[in-house]
């Protein structure tokens, strides 16, 4: 068995100063080997910084306790520096009325910002697989995502206001069962949440229930789910393109106003934006919705399709079914 596995080097440049989220699952534990290992190859080593990040987030108690020890003691070994995090994911839930999951993962990535920002790394390294990627676009799925929705996990985020800040997923082709043969043929443990096999959470019930009954009708299922992924992200970049192109001649600020004219409001928090019914009309059905979903962000809102349909059928587009 091979010291590493496969990862995707294409965001990864000599110099760069990587930090691995850790855990202490499997995915992660795997992810900070194979960098390490990669790092220290004769041929073709990374030539990167590498460090690893991890957030204790106030639930679990003494199993989140042991968590943060068993990660001290694996970095120590591989003499791997460690940021330590603590947090209080349900304080955080509570105040902003989030699940605890939003509320981890929120707290997560803000401490990654937070790194990043403060020069401690240029990368922030999760170690999503393609399984996660096939649960997640199911999960979307069942809520009605858009497009822009079913390309789900993506192996790149660059960090808003940072130059060259990035959050990258190396390990989006490889498989959860792949990851845990390496580790056992390195003898090397893992930690096991206890609470990814409560089917209280709706991933949970996704993986352990529905994902397994779905591969009886397609074996295949979660690479095809994770190719969908891949074709929702590359058609969302392409008609963001397009969009840059045509909203500047569409959207027009503020409000129309009697005699002539518009009016755009001073006041914090106010906003608007309208559009002229005639430069719909050219459009295709297609672009159309993407142009009123685009106004209706750039004014903080999400439409759904019920709300987006009703929009059109307003302006005279598509009549929306009683």
């Amino acid at each position: 068995m091979p010291t590493t596995l496969p990862f995707d080097r294409t965001h990864i440049q000599p110099g760069d100063r990587l930090c691995v989220a850790l855990s202490g699952g499997a995915d992660s534990v795997a992810l900070l080997l194979t960098l390490h290992a990669a790092n220290a190859a004769k041929h073709n080593a990374l030539g990167v910084g590498l460090s690893a990040v991890h957030v204790h987030h106030g639930i679990r108690d003494e199993e989140a306790d042991a968590d943060q020890r068993f990660v001290e003691d694996l970095c120590i070994r591989l003499e791997v520096p460690l940021h330590l995090h603590q947090a209080s994911v349900p304080q955080r839930a509570a105040a902003n009325k989030e699940t605890l999951e939003e509320a981890a993962r929120a707290i997560r990535y803000d401490f990654f910002h937070t790194l990043i920002a403060s020069g401690h790394a240029d990368t922030i390294l999760t170690a999503h697989t393609l399984d996660d990627q096939a649960e997640t676009v199911l999960m979307k799925l069942l809520r009605g995502a858009w497009t822009e929705g079913l390309s789900a996990i993506h192996p790149l985020i660059l960090v808003p206001n940072n130059k060259t800040g990035k959050i990258l997923r190396p390990f989006l082709h490889t498989r959860r069962a792949e990851i845990e043969a390496f580790l056992r043929s390195q003898n090397q443990p893992w930690r096991e949440d206890s609470t990814n096999t409560d089917t209280a959470y709706t991933r949970n019930r996704i993986r352990h229930e529905l994902m397994p009954q779905l591969r009886e009708y397609n074996p295949s299922l979660d690479q095809t789910l994770a190719n969908l992924a891949e074709l929702a992200r590359e058609e969302e970049a392409r008609w963001q393109i397009e969009l840059n192109r045509l909203l500047p001649q569409i959207l027009l600020p503020g409000k129309p106003v009697r005699g002539g004219g518009r009016s755009v409001s001073t006041a914090p928090g106010q906003s608007a934006v309208s559009i002229e019914l005639d430069r719909l009309r050219p459009l295709d059905p297609a672009l159309r919705r993407r142009v009123l979903r685009a106004a209706a962000r750039q004014l903080g809102a999400r439409l759904s399709f019920d709300e987006t349909a009703r929009l059109l059928a307003l302006c005279g587009f598509a009549p929306y079914p009683a």
